[in-house]
């Protein structure tokens, strides 16, 4: 029987290049505003602050669109 407890998974490890670096900033800024209107009409609902900042959205935005514009 095999021992497989002492390797590491492999992790899939992507290269973002210029280009995507490129995009990704371009989204980025572009999602900035909508994310910091989006957060404070959110905080003004649900009445705190323990929510992820509009900085946080707006990445994680540019991180869900860019790789669908490589994909395609």
């Amino acid at each position: 029987m095999a021992d497989f407890t002492s390797q590491e998974p492999r992790r899939h490890t992507t290269k973002r290049g210029a280009e995507f670096t490129f995009y990704f900033s371009i989204i980025f800024l572009l999602a900035i505003p909508f994310a910091m209107v989006g957060w404070v009409l959110e905080v003004f609902q649900k009445q705190t602050l323990m929510l992820h900042g509009p900085l946080a959205r707006a990445w994680a935005e540019a991180d869900r669109i860019t790789p669908l514009i490589f994909s395609a």
